[in-house]
């Protein structure tokens, strides 16, 4: 190797060695954003599935409930009252054993509808009421 060719310059390698590492680290940012970004999206798919999922498996409990509920009600009514004091313990025990089923699938109550529904009236009409009262009075 000749002396005389070989320059060494640290200021040079100096800047070389910023650069390089500044762009190591926009890298490291890039892929920290990328991860977050399309770990979110990941996150919010899962939710939507999951709530899909769970209003399928709500109706389907919901239309099997109402199929059955149906069918021992006309084979009560089909009967003479002294076969329908016989059949009832049996239609209590169903409906017992159809709400344990229901309850541990999550899925909520006539009543829970019923606070929902009225807890959404009253956050819509608080609602109401707050833009009515942001709404500007306009001078003629």
């Amino acid at each position: 190797m000749d002396k005389k060719n070989f320059n060494f310059d640290p200021a040079q390698l100096t800047d070389q060695m910023k650069e390089s590492a500044q762009q190591i680290w926009l890298a490291g940012l890039g892929a920290f954003a990328k991860n977050q970004e399309e770990g979110k999206k990941v996150f919010e798919r899962l939710v939507e599935e999951g709530l899909s999922l769970q209003q399928k498996t709500s109706q389907t409990v919901h239309e099997k409930v109402h199929e059955a509920t149906d069918k021992i009600s006309s084979m009560a009514t089909s009967f003479s009252n002294p076969a329908h004091t016989q059949w009832a313990p049996l239609e209590d025990l169903f409906q017992n054993r159809v709400a344990k089923a229901l309850e541990k699938l999550e899925v909520p109550s006539a009543e829970a509808f019923a606070e929902l529904e009225e807890r959404v009236s009253k956050l819509e009409a608080a609602l109401k009421a707050t833009a009515a009262k942001k709404t500007p009075v306009t001078k003629k």
